[in-house]
């Protein structure tokens, strides 16, 4: 049985931020010029920043960074607990090791790890940007962390940059500051090593920023911006990146013969040669990757590994495969029931509504939470704009390539990041202008839209002291923008600098409970296993067992047990096993 979700004790952060929503809905039609002269001060300072638009993208990316780098003695830096944070930091291993992948390892059976390949060769089995940031943040930092940090801060700047070819310059910058509020500080895409969700929305923003500055102009600069996103994509989330540049791809053609500014042949091939070389070198480079570390040039990632372990498909009209020959309880209890149960749920007539009104719940909780989700009331008036046509028919694909996903957590949909926040942006300028009575309700609504985003981003930086309830693995982690609690991982994280602290090299076999949860995984390794100070392996029956301590019989050997009350490392009591190997 999988165990319930664990949270902190406390009122939900989004319970509070529902009902401070309906409090500033409530006073904005009573007081609807409350605090009309502070705002209006403080909104003509933003403007004069505004209207400086590069300097508006520089503050936009430092102020993501150092506010992330400020907040550090209240929100530390994340300690890895998913089963993704784990196969990550094995990517930015390798990369930083200065190799593509690992061989696979003599034990592997004792040391498989829900998303790692072991065969044909053991890495990681997602796409390679997540882990390239976090190697360039381990070797150039010492701590792979900040190399999302960086992404984050790039991401939020391009988001700016990308806001200022579609809105004007004011709203851009308030949308650069609300990714900061919201993606930048507490959710998942910092705090965990997950996802690569900053890279893919960085990507998206770079494409869609560049695009309608390409059609005005078609300079080579704008030409590689927007090749630069579609690498990003494609080493980082090829599905949902395939389903934006496509309708990209269709408006750069339209544009280029029938719009406005059409470039002769020779321009056009001159302006696009180096931005097509910068693609056919990342899908090369791709193509290599895929190689080295799954075989054939051909497969990409996730297949290799989900051929070799999982039951559930992708898509809908796919239908589930065997059921593999698990060597490990717990991994088929992943794969079963937290994967195959959805996949038959949406797979049925009975339970695609649901299943799919559950994602989009998903969605729309992370990227909008309550409070942003008000200036949607004028989303008919955003609809009837010419100006963001294009950005809604985009996200209408979006859409449709998701209803045939079985899947969905939130960083799935991160191409797409900047399309959402110009659409809630544009929402919010129609809101600005509602006045019924004829009194300014909608420009106050939306100021304290923006202040209550400030206030609770205040809130969930002092959510300890104010007791008010974080998710902490294995919880719904992703589907809040506050993001999980700093204590999660801490156990596995404790009970790893112990046995580092042991003299020599220590094996870690790990025992669970009957009614372990299967998303809290304790066996991973780094890439060079062998070497490591602490290797973790799965107990098995006791021949396998038996050959595990004999070819590390160099170490000292350890019973890890994470569901203890608390979880414990003790000696493992290897003379039962065989009574000869007792003396080390």
């Amino acid at each position: 049985m999988v165990l319930p979700a664990a949270q902190e004790q406390g009122t939900s952060l989004i319970m509070v931020e529902g009902g401070l929503t309906a409090i500033a809905f409530a006073v904005s039609f009573c007081l609807p010029r409350l605090g009309s002269r502070f705002f209006a001060g403080i909104e003509e300072a933003f403007g004069r920043l505004a209207r400086r638009k590069t300097l508006s993208v520089v503050v936009v990316g430092l102020a993501a960074f150092m506010l992330r780098l400020a907040i550090l003695p209240l929100c530390p830096v994340p300690l890895p607990f998913l089963p993704d944070d784990f196969s990550f930091l094995l990517a930015a291993d390798t990369f930083a090791a200065g190799r593509l992948t690992n061989p696979t390892p003599e034990m592997w059976m004792n040391l498989e790890s829900v998303h790692v390949t072991m065969k044909p060769t053991y890495m990681s089995m997602y796409f390679p940007a997540q882990g390239l940031a976090l190697a360039a943040g381990k070797v150039l930092t010492g701590h792979p962390w900040f190399g999302i940090l960086l992404m984050t801060a790039l991401m939020c700047a391009a988001i700016c940059w990308m806001l200022q070819a579609w809105l004007p310059p004011t709203w851009a910058l308030l949308g650069g500051l609300l990714a900061i509020l919201r993606l930048g500080l507490f959710s998942y895409w910092i705090n965990t090593y997950s996802g690569a969700g900053s890279i893919a929305a960085l990507g998206g923003a770079l494409i869609l920023g560049a695009l309608p500055r390409l059609t005005k102009n078609a300079r080579l600069r704008e030409g590689l911006i927007m090749a630069t996103g579609v690498v990003l994509l494609g080493i980082s989330r090829l599905y949902e990146g395939m389903l934006l540049c496509l309708p990209v791809l269709c408006y750069l053609a339209w544009s280029m013969f029938f719009g406005k500014i059409r470039p002769s042949a020779g321009a056009l091939l001159r302006r696009s040669a180096i931005p097509l070389v910068l693609v056919v070198a990342g899908g090369v480079w791709m193509g290599y990757y895929d190689y080295r570390v799954f075989g054939n040039p051909t497969t990409l990632p996730y297949t290799a590994n989900r051929t070799q372990y999982a039951m559930a498909p992708y898509f809908v009209w796919q239908s589930s495969r065997p059921e593999p020959n698990y060597r490990h309880s717990l991994m088929r209890q992943f794969y079963h029931q937290d994967e195959l149960d959805s996949f038959e749920k949406i797979h049925s007539l009975r339970g695609f509504v649901p299943e799919t009104i559950l994602k989009a719940a998903r969605g729309i909780l992370f990227y909008a939470g309550i409070a942003l989700l008000v200036p949607l009331i004028m989303i008919r008036r955003v609809l009837a704009d010419r100006r963001l046509r294009f950005l809604i028919l985009c996200v209408g694909v979006l859409v449709a390539g998701q209803l045939v996903e079985i899947f969905l957590i939130p960083h799935y949909l991160a191409p797409f990041t900047c399309a959402f926040y110009a659409i809630g942006l544009q929402s919010m300028r129609h809101l600005r202008l509602w006045r019924p009575g004829d009194q300014p309700v909608g420009m106050t609504l939306t100021r304290l839209i923006v202040t209550l985003c400030v206030l609770l981003a205040g809130m969930r930086l002092f959510a300890e002291p104010l007791q008010l309830a974080l998710p902490v693995w294995p919880a719904v982690w992703a589907s809040e923008w506050y993001g999980p609690n700093s204590r999660s991982g801490t156990a596995r994280a404790q009970i790893e600098a112990s046995l580092e602290q042991q003299p020599g090299k220590q094996l870690a076999i790990v025992r669970y409970s009957p009614d372990h949860s299967p998303l809290v995984e304790w066996v991973y390794n780094s890439a060079d296993i062998d070497n490591s100070k602490v290797v973790w392996a799965w107990e098995m029956n006791e021949s396998e067992n038996l050959k595990l301590i004999h070819y590390y019989k160099d170490r000292t050997v350890w019973l890890v047990e994470p569901d203890g009350n608390p979880p414990s490392a003790s000696q493992y009591p290897v003379s039962t096993l065989e009574p000869k190997i007792v003396d080390r």
